[in-house]
């Protein structure tokens, strides 16, 4: 059986320096309820590593309030609202170490830690100047063709953290059809939290959403409108309105306002 939890609770399992997963895509299903969580902590959580295949304003939250050391993302912004402000001024100013990832190296890292390896070869990469940018990324022969190719490092994380629309106490969760790379996060991560808009007596299998069976979650919990105010299709949609208060109040130099407004709502 899955452990139910409060989000108090949740959020007091991440701990400093650990790798953190946020599931979701750009502005849709993003972990936003248990982010606030996670800022309500005192002392907050710091010098975290941020994995995210897309990172948006549940990730640019966390940089600004400084709990975040290293970034790993193909992208970092809030879609049609324009660029992730905290995390554009803390790349900019080098107090943010962003590490340097493609769609290919962060599923090759991600398939090598799932796959209990030390690596996974691939072609990417090949003939392009991104392993000078990360040197921990090596050259491997394949013993069959003798052909060079790039071995990307596997991918480790702590803690993922995913929302979705329902959850059982046996650990299944489904959540809408923009997954995302929620499933390999599942099988990546040590620890998988789910915040659910719904707690179900058991998860039906459907067309229109996809079923992560159980054990899925390693600890659910129930958090109605958790991923506002990025969208939970089919229950509501991005608000975006809310995007412009926080653009607009990081521009004026307001985040700590935003941020204390976030935290108390």
């Amino acid at each position: 059986m899955t452990n139910i939890l409060s989000l108090p609770e949740a959020a007091a399992l991440v701990q400093d320096a650990q790798t953190i997963a946020l599931g979701g895509m750009t502005v849709y299903r993003r972990p936003m309820a248990f982010v606030r969580e996670l800022l309500r902590r005192q002392p907050r959580p710091s010098d975290l590593t941020l994995l995210c295949f897309t990172a948006s304003l549940e990730s640019d939250l966390l940089v600004g309030a400084g709990c975040v050391r290293t970034v790993r993302s193909v992208y970092f912004g809030l879609e049609s609202f324009g660029l992730a402000p905290m995390f554009t001024a803390a790349a900019q100013n080098g107090s943010l170490h962003v590490m340097e990832e493609t769609e290919a190296s962060l599923a090759m890292g991600i398939r090598a830690g799932m796959s209990g390896v030390g690596f996974m070869p691939s072609r990417a990469w090949i003939g392009t100047d991104l392993p000078k940018l990360r040197p921990d990324v090596k050259t491997v022969t394949d013993p069959y063709s003798g052909e060079e190719l790039m071995a990307f490092p596997a991918i480790h994380c702590d803690v993922a953290i995913l929302h979705g629309l329902e959850g059982d106490s046996r650990g299944n969760v489904k959540i809408n059809n923009n997954v995302g790379v929620d499933i390999e996060l599942v099988y990546l991560a040590k620890t998988v939290i789910v915040t659910v808009e719904r707690l179900v007596d058991r998860v039906e299998r459907s067309l229109e959403s996809t079923l992560i069976p159980a054990p899925g979650a390693t600890y659910i919990v129930h958090a109605p409108n958790g991923a506002w105010p990025t969208s939970c299709y089919p229950d509501y949609p991005v608000a975006g309105g809310e995007f412009l208060r926080y653009t607009d109040a990081c521009n004026a130099g307001r985040f700590d306002d935003y941020l204390t407004a976030f935290i108390e709502g």
